[in-house]
């Protein structure tokens, strides 16, 4: 069955089902419509395997996006801090519902340098950006108040709630998070609680860093512009204005409504 690219977009598919008279039959009518919506947004964007930035605001994944919230976020570091194409295979970090939090996943290549901290696996960590690492970033850019995690393949990890430009307010929070290393590959699982996010949080970034001395890496998902970077500049994850778009509904549901929390209260 196939349908002309402006029936798809104009959505009159969608709307010509009726779930009134037969539900299972709407119900499968709604899925072959998103199946074929998805794969017309993939013809335009063949290089997005996973959900990119160009990918999220075609206005055919606006309307998917309407009709069946997301489970989960996908994502590929692919980038260097100062926007060159990393020379492995990238990190992959998803995220999607979980227990009382957002659940976070990381995977990918395990670089074993620097060599392990010293904490015990499962504990905070002070200072685990000086290790091999995979950090994500929640603002409000509205405030500049924002969450940021931090997981080690050795399974240390990190939570900062900041209020202002890397002005950390709390730091060492306890956090679920197992990670397991298989010859030279990682995978980490955490959970997120709400009540570590900032209200409204609008915007994210995600990062990678391994190696040591001069093969220290810094890898951004959302990197600095190449035509922006001036001699000299050094890595900084805390360029809040190269932050892109990111809803907690898209994968929780429109209908969703961020708890309340404690920690925040009397920020900005």
């Amino acid at each position: 069955m196939f349908f002309r690219n402006d029936v798809l977009e104009s959505g009159s598919v969608f709307n010509s089902v009726s779930l009134g008279t037969n539900k299972r039959i709407g119900v499968k009518y709604i899925y072959i419509y998103i199946v074929l919506l998805t794969f017309r947004c993939r013809q335009r964007h063949p290089s997005s395997f996973l959900i990119s930035p160009e990918f999220r605001t075609d206005p055919v994944w606006s309307h998917i996006q309407r009709i069946s919230p997301l489970a989960q976020m996908e994502f590929a570091i692919q980038h260097t801090w100062d926007s060159n194409p990393v020379n492995h295979e990238p990190i992959r970090v998803v995220f999607s519902p979980g227990q009382g939090g957002l659940k976070m996943e990381v995977s990918g290549p395990f670089f074993n340098d620097p060599a392990a901290p010293a904490g015990p696996p499962g504990q905070a960590f002070p200072g685990l950006w000086d290790y091999e690492v995979v950090e994500s970033f929640f603002l409000d850019s509205a405030t500049e108040n924002y969450l940021e995690v931090e997981l080690c393949p050795h399974g240390q990890h990190l939570i900062l709630l900041l209020s202002g430009v890397g002005q950390a307010f709390q730091q060492q929070l306890p956090m679920v998070f197992d990670a397991t290393i298989t010859g030279d590959r990682w995978m980490g699982e955490a959970l997120l609680p709400w009540s570590y996010f900032p209200p409204n949080v609008n915007k994210m970034n995600s990062y990678a860093i391994h190696g040591s001395g001069e093969k220290r890496t810094y890898e951004a998902l959302y990197p600095i512009p190449r035509a922006e970077i001036v001699e000299g500049q050094k890595p900084n994850f805390h360029r809040l204005e190269y932050f892109q778009n990111f809803r907690l509904q898209s994968i929780m549901g429109e209908g969703w409504i961020q708890p309340e929390s404690d920690l925040w209260r009397g920020k900005p």
